[in-house]
């Protein structure tokens, strides 16, 4: 068998194995929660018409995300044009810094999105 077949059924096989995992152990956590005679209603807890719609989530992460890598390969490219440093390394450690960056200013805009 050769080797590049493996690494597809290999992907298929870890993936059916983390879904199957989350799908049982989430079935007999609720089933254990209902024998203990808990409400059913704290099944629906994180589905609250309060919270920021998935979409919005995705789009301000993204543009952040996307903002983030522009504004580190500006401040890169300034870098390594005034400086002596090397450019192979100035370049992705500024980009990850900044999409990092973006990707906190996300997650901290995203929950002022639920309190709202």
């Amino acid at each position: 068998m050769g080797g590049e077949i493996l690494i597809p059924i290999s992907m298929f096989l870890a993936m059916f194995g983390v879904i199957y995992l989350y799908l049982s152990t989430r079935n007999k956590e609720r089933l254990a929660l209902i024998e203990k005679g808990a409400d059913a209603t704290i099944f629906m807890k994180g589905r609250s018409s309060r919270t920021a719609p998935i979409w919005k989530v995705l789009i301000l992460n993204l543009a952040l995300l996307l903002m983030g890598i522009g504004l580190g390969t500006f401040i890169a490219s300034i870098i390594d044009n005034y400086s002596t440093l090397d450019e192979d390394a100035i370049y992705p450690a500024v980009i990850f810094f900044m999409a990092g960056v973006g990707l906190f200013i996300g997650f901290n805009m995203t929950k002022n999105l639920d309190k709202d």
